[in-house]
């Protein structure tokens, strides 16, 4: 079985503040230096607290992360864009880089009343169901 060569990875969603920011900091933790990670949306906003409280019970510091616009991104550093929208258009990135689709519900889930613990909980689901997606990236990666 063949593997998946990347040396770079970038991670989209619309407002860059919850799921790709999320996957940024799991995937600089599982990848270190080995690949660089990037995230950006196509409406850049901030980083959603919760993602950053989500993160931090995970001992990942994401804290100092910013929202970035899509834009921004050069197609010739990425050699593997990974997207997360699920009920949201994602944003378009121009370039030859392989896809992967990981469609994800906002975790936010802006037009639902909840209380602090039960929006944390949908960022910790989202945090745990992508960070198993990168443990199978990775080892996709490992193979030879």
């Amino acid at each position: 079985m063949s593997g998946l060569r990347f040396d770079s990875v970038l991670f989209l969603c619309v407002a860059n503040s919850a799921r790709s920011q999320l996957a940024e900091g799991l995937a600089r933790h599982l990848f270190g230096d080995a690949v660089r990670v990037q995230s950006a949306g196509s409406e850049p906003s901030r980083v959603n607290p919760y993602a950053i409280r989500a993160m931090a019970e995970l001992g990942i510091d994401i804290s100092a992360h910013t929202s970035k616009s899509v834009q921004t991104i050069d197609p010739a550093g990425v050699d593997l864009v990974i997207t997360l929208c699920a009920e949201e258009v994602c944003p378009v990135f121009l370039s030859r880089a392989p896809r992967l689709h990981w469609p994800l519900q906002d975790p936010d889930r802006k037009h639902e009343e909840l209380g602090d613990e039960e929006r944390l909980q949908h960022f910790r689901v989202a945090r745990d169901e992508i960070h198993a997606r990168l443990e199978q990236l990775a080892a996709l990666r490992d193979v030879s």
